[in-house]
């Protein structure tokens, strides 16, 4: 393994990389465990898909404020405010069953709502947690490793995957012996291990602390364009809360308003570089197709194998698979670049999500998630290192931008996005061929997203007990039940599959500017100050 610049280059590298496993962990085992919680509580696939966003979208937020105060603060105090964050996260959401218990007999519907706030809240704490790992974590080991960002960068999100595994493998050896409580703590044990490795340790300052880049200065490199782009994503989720307070949505809409014209501001309205703001808008649709897929692939998988076990083991082979390929992420990309890089795992993701959407038999099911694992595997840490290449005067604010956004487009838009459109599609096939069927099996509750027609999913608490059942024992009713929840599924991910084919032709249409261009070519910092410039590489890398 390559030296850092720092002595403790590895320790604080695996220190990143069991914080980042701490949140591969739990988020692994929260998707094995969304049929526990739809069966216990009556959630629908949306409320599901709203829980699952709620970490995501705590997660987003607080790396794009991590990143603003990351340099100014501390890496090493950041990481104490992570470990108290995971610690209440636990706390509050293993306090909705008794919580649940206590009030359904008087109010059933309280409960649910009570039990739902605790879970929603809990994965919000624990994004908090995770988020301010991940605002330390990259402008770190992109620090740390300047001369092999692309192939440090992937090895530290590797942890990812090794989370999901280990997550994975245990929702599968404790599924139907031991309470989803007792899976959710084990996110508790990585994150003492991050917490003892972060002990009495020095953390180095980023490329632009070093040159002394103001704080300006960083901020413009997202620009007035870039924080535009953050600021529609934001917008979703203030008119959110808008509708959990009872405000109209246009407050939260004018609200996210005022932050771009409070924010572009400061920056005197520069507009900034228009990349930036395109790599924004391609990271945001990497977070909803990876993070917001994944939330729900071992549960779809699932019910196409007719088994929940099944599901989780295809999930952990996938994620296996990536954890495997990030180690190798340096030889590929300096072969055929960053960009080259991105363009095919968009382009296997595509297919492999085409595929998922179709098949119904085990091998075939499996090739498929092959290739969408391959697709999925280089792309988040790989579009950091591009940034961190580009963009080195940002420091932490230009890579916490893109993994905010990213994680915010996961939470607010994937989790509820491909719940919702499990619902629709479920739905609507059931109230085409049995209108009657449907109306024993609609949740009382109705669900929308964004400016989509509001909907009634299905109860998930009745549809959870048919999956359990063999479709030998299944009544008429079951089956058609249980044909219009796979549909729905199944259709969930055919149409996310648009996502990153989007992805693709935009990456292609990088690769051609650069390679009119002369080719790509990460760039360094020159001068201190408001005199530091960005300035290319001698080398072009291969495009």
């Amino acid at each position: 393994m390559e030296k850092g610049i720092a002595p403790n280059s590895t320790r604080l590298l695996s220190a990143g990389f069991m914080a980042i496993l701490a949140a591969g962990v739990g988020f692994s085992i929260r998707g094995g465990i969304l049929g526990d919680w739809g069966k216990q509580f009556g959630f629908t696939q949306s409320q599901l898909g709203a829980i699952t966003g709620g970490g995501l979208t705590g997660f987003g937020i607080i790396i794009l404020l991590g990143a603003l105060i990351a340099d100014w603060i501390g890496y090493g105090r950041l990481m104490i405010f992570a470990f108290g964050m995971h610690f209440l996260s636990a706390v509050l959401t293993l306090a909705a069953s008794p919580i649940y218990n206590s009030m359904h007999a008087s109010n059933p519907v309280g409960a649910q709502n009570a039990a739902y706030q605790c879970l929603y809240w809990g994965m919000f704490l624990f994004a908090i947690g995770n988020g301010t790992c991940e605002a330390v974590a990259n402008p770190l080991v992109a620090t740390l490793y300047p001369k092999n960002r692309t192939h440090y960068l992937n090895i530290l999100h590797a942890g990812w995957p090794a989370g999901l595994v280990a997550g994975g493998l245990a929702a599968f050896l404790m599924v139907g012996k031991v309470r989803w409580e007792i899976q959710m703590a084990l996110f508790l044990v990585p994150v003492v291990f991050y917490g003892v490795l972060c002990l009495g340790q020095s953390f180095p300052k980023s490329e632009a602390s070093t040159h002394g880049v103001k704080f300006g200065d960083r901020l413009a490199e997202v620009g007035s364009l870039g924080v535009f782009v953050l600021c529609l994503i934001i917008s979703v989720w203030f008119t959110q809360l808008c509708v959990g307070f009872n405000i109209p949505q246009i407050v939260g809409i004018i609200a996210a308003g005022a932050l771009w014209l409070g924010i572009s501001a400061v920056m005197k309205f520069k507009m900034g570089p228009a990349m930036f703001a395109l790599l924004l808008c391609i990271h945001a649709l990497l977070g909803y197709v990876e993070l917001g897929t994944d939330s729900w692939i071992s549960n779809i998988t699932g019910n196409i194998l007719a088994s929940p076990s099944k599901g989780l083991l295809l999930f952990v082979y996938t994620s296996t698979l990536m954890f495997a390929l990030r180690f190798c992420a340096g030889p590929i990309v300096h072969k055929i670049s960053p960009l080259g890089l991105l363009f095919v795992g968009a382009t296997c993701g595509c297919i492999g999500l085409s595929l998922l959407g179709r098949v119904q038999t085990g091998i075939l099911l499996v090739i498929a998630a092959s290739i969408y694992g391959i697709g999925k595997t280089f792309l988040w840490p790989t579009m950091l290192a591009v940034v961190s290449e580009r963009f080195p005067k940002g420091g932490a604010i230009t890579i916490g931008a893109m993994g905010g956004i990213g994680m915010l487009s996961a939470g607010l838009l994937g989790g509820p996005g491909i719940g919702y459109n499990q619902d629709y599609m479920a739905s609507q096939k059931l109230q085409d061929t049995a209108p009657a069927v449907y109306a024993q099996y609609k949740s009382e509750i109705k669900n929308k997203f964004l400016f989509f027609p509001e909907i009634q999913g299905l109860d998930g608490s009745k549809v959870g007990v048919i999956r359990g059942k063999d479709a030998a024992v299944r009544t008429p009713e079951e089956t058609q039940v249980h044909d219009a929840d796979l549909h729905g599924g199944q259709m969930a991910l055919k149409m996310t599959a648009a996502i990153p084919a989007t992805m693709a032709i935009l990456y292609l249409c990088l690769i051609l500017y650069f390679k009119a261009r002369g080719g790509y070519k990460p760039v360094h910092i020159e001068g201190t100050g408001h005199d530091a410039a960005e300035v290319p590489n001698k080398e072009p890398q291969t495009v």
